[in-house]
């Protein structure tokens, strides 16, 4: 291949791999702080309004003493498969998107499919005031586009077993050579395990648009990760987005449900 060709290949890669990290990189529409912070999305762009003008908005501080136990409310089936998956830097977080049919969580009765997960640092949500270094949120949607979220909060601990499994991966994102890594095979015993405790509430997605309608679902167990693991979900994003955490939401009347296993069954 004569020299010419290696340029105008070389070039070519070049080219496509800007194209590349500029579409990924379109959300710099909005940020989470100054003249693009959460206080200015629903300026930002008339597909931004509810940001501004919903009601019905996520995160929000859950109350422990104001949750409304409720024992209508099922368990929270969650039957995920092991799948391919890949690793994107979208510039405001890092997600994890599953190519194919990752399994599904139902909710009232309704399958939602797993789409993507991704994570945001420190929590968004917080509990009785208490705001956790990492929250994780599983992505689901129905054929006719509803949404519900599972979200699981972090405490610096032992590592994850979940985010071992793709160490070299994340650390490949966070060189900045790609922006998307595929992983291979996930495996996803982690999420099936039962839970016996969950808030759940009707909130909206917490970047813009902010659509609402969202039914949240925020696991009562807070897990663990290690600090290495928490910095690492951080390297690839540029420093104003290493803590992308939405400011707290009013109520504005909602109700926050309980399901709590332990109160279904009368002690003997």
């Amino acid at each position: 291949m004569s020299m010419a060709c290696m340029k105008a290949m070389f070039s070519l890669e070049i080219a496509s791999l800007l194209v590349a990290f500029a579409y990924a990189h379109d959300f710099i529409r909005f940020g989470y702080g100054g003249a693009t912070g959460p206080e200015k999305w629903g300026s930002l762009s008339s597909e931004f309004k509810l940001c501004s003008a919903g009601k019905h908005q996520s995160p929000i501080n859950i109350v422990e003493d104001d949750v409304v136990y409720n024992p209508n409310l099922k368990e929270l089936n969650r039957d995920y498969v092991p799948t391919n998956a890949t690793f994107i830097d979208n510039g405001f977080n890092v997600e994890l998107r599953y190519e194919g049919g990752a399994g599904k969580v139902t909710v009232d009765g309704k399958n939602y499919s797993l789409l993507q997960m991704h994570w945001h640092s420190p929590s968004e949500h917080t509990i009785n005031g208490e705001r956790f270094p990492v929250e994780l949120h599983l992505v689901h949607k129905t054929d006719g586009g509803d949404i519900t979220v599972v979200s699981i909060l972090y405490r610096y601990g032992h590592p994850d077993a979940f985010l071992l499994q793709m160490r070299k991966e994340i650390d490949e994102l966070a060189m900045g050579v790609r922006v998307e890594v595929p992983v291979g095979i996930v495996r996803t015993r982690w999420w099936k395990r039962h839970s016996r405790k969950y808030y759940r509430y009707v909130g909206s997605l917490t970047t813009p648009p902010c659509t609402e309608n969202v039914i949240w679902n925020i696991l009562g167990k807070v897990r663990e990760m290690s600090e290495e693991q928490a910095s690492a979900l951080k390297a690839p994003l540029e420093e104003e987005y290493r803590s992308n955490s939405r400011p707290l939401q009013p109520l504005n009347g909602r109700t926050v449900q309980l399901y709590d296993e332990t109160r279904r069954w009368p002690s003997c």
